[in-house]
């Protein structure tokens, strides 16, 4: 399924899976991606709702332009679940 992205979401995908992660993963990029592959909603109480497939986690969205470790790993396991990992060249 990730073969069907654009390059930025691609790259964006890719900084998700990484091990060990990222950190400078940028939260405008992810945001991007979600709502490529998925449905996005800001609820009224600023938590982000993600529906990818058949998962839906809400998080918070970070203080920082960046996101943390812990927020990259819920979303790592949302989109292997819905079998979005980076292509390999």
């Amino acid at each position: 399924m990730s073969s069907q992205l654009g390059e930025n979401h691609r790259n964006t995908l890719r900084q998700i899976s990484e091990r060990p992660t990222s950190s400078n993963v940028q939260w405008h990029d992810v945001l991007s991606l979600l709502r490529a592959v998925g449905e996005v909603t800001v609820e009224h109480n600023s938590k982000v709702k993600v529906t990818v497939g058949t998962e839906t986690i809400i998080v918070s969205p970070p203080r920082e332009k960046t996101v943390d470790e812990d927020l990259l790993i819920k979303l790592r396991r949302l989109l292997h679940a819905a079998d979005y990992t980076p292509v390999r060249n």
